[in-house]
């Protein structure tokens, strides 16, 4: 059933309300596995974002990781031509086969996310689409493992909106010279431009995490922000200048690529390019971290 509009319409058939959410776990006789990080969404208000977040319609697909019991996979259906979710918990399956029974254009995979392979799952599943979105909720645990995995591997993506924990989302859309930004921040925003779309109160879940959640849209870039000869280097840079925050980028650096007898060319190397030694990492703009890396790689590190 696919809505006009760009809609997410109420239906008696929806699971994600505290009473249905409970029902089905009791007549099931589901024990959520905290391993899992099985926390079950009950609030309509907050699926219809995540959704719209999205911008599906009758020809683009989305991708959910992690279904639990359908209830956002059931507004994605609504919406999307084509819906598939994969889901590890081989216990949810026949929970997903009846809750999903009145959207024969959502499928159900059973599997690991990060040990899926994905390009031939978009093969299998999305031919002829005219664009894919991942969709999810995503267990706290391994969060960034499978954003990273998603963006590393270079999918025909449109935009992954995500539901995790608070903490990871301000770090991700974080800004040079706040608390928050660091080496998840520059990889993300290397692929993609995030926009936090709401923040999502630990009591809209079955059961309650012990954290607020946001949701994320982080839209994927065609081309990255800055040119890198290196992207392999690139990152080691970044992942080197945060190793300690607290300490100089000089310091940082010098432990990294330097020896005890040439790390003097590292002043050098540094105010060749106009940024002071004394600099922590996480004043560095995207701009400047691709500089560094090029004149590194120029000297000569590796």
């Amino acid at each position: 059933m696919n809505v006009p509009n760009n809609e997410v319409i109420v239906t008696a058939d929806d699971v994600a309300t505290p009473s249905k959410t409970k029902q089905i776990i009791k007549r099931n006789g589901l024990v959520l596995k905290k391993s899992l990080g099985q926390n079950f969404l009950i609030d309509q208000n907050i699926l219809s974002k995540i959704v719209m977040a999205a911008e599906l319609g009758p020809n683009k697909a989305a991708l959910e990781i992690g279904p639990g019991i359908g209830a956002l996979t059931q507004q994605l259906a609504k919406l999307a031509g084509r819906v598939l979710a994969v889901e590890i918990d081989q216990r949810l399956l026949p929970i997903l086969d009846e809750t999903l029974e009145p959207y024969p254009h959502a499928t159900v995979v059973h599997g690991d996310i990060l040990k899926t392979d994905l390009p031939e799952l978009f093969r299998q599943h999305f031919e002829g689409m005219d664009g894919v979105s991942v969709v999810a909720n995503l267990p706290y645990y391994i969060t960034t493992p499978i954003i990273m995995k998603l963006l590393e591997e270079k999918l025909p993506l449109e935009n992954i909106v995500v539901m995790i924990q608070k903490e990871v989302a301000d770090r991700m859309a974080a800004r040079p010279g706040t608390k928050d930004y660091g080496s998840l921040s520059i990889a993300v925003q290397f692929h993609c431009e995030p926009e936090l779309v709401t923040i999502v109160p630990r009591t809209v879940f079955v059961p309650q995490p012990n954290v607020d959640s946001a949701v994320i849209r982080l839209r994927v870039r065609q081309t990255p922000p800055v040119e890198v000869a290196d992207v392999d280097f690139f990152f080691a840079v970044v992942g080197a200048s945060f190793v300690q925050r607290r300490k100089t980028l000089y310091n940082n650096l010098a432990a990294r690529f330097f020896t005890k007898e040439n790390k003097p060319e590292l002043e050098a190397l540094l105010l060749g390019i106009n940024i002071e030694p004394s600099r922590r990492g996480e004043t560095l703009s995207m701009e400047e971290f691709a500089r560094l890396s090029s004149a590194l790689r120029a000297h000569g590190c590796k």
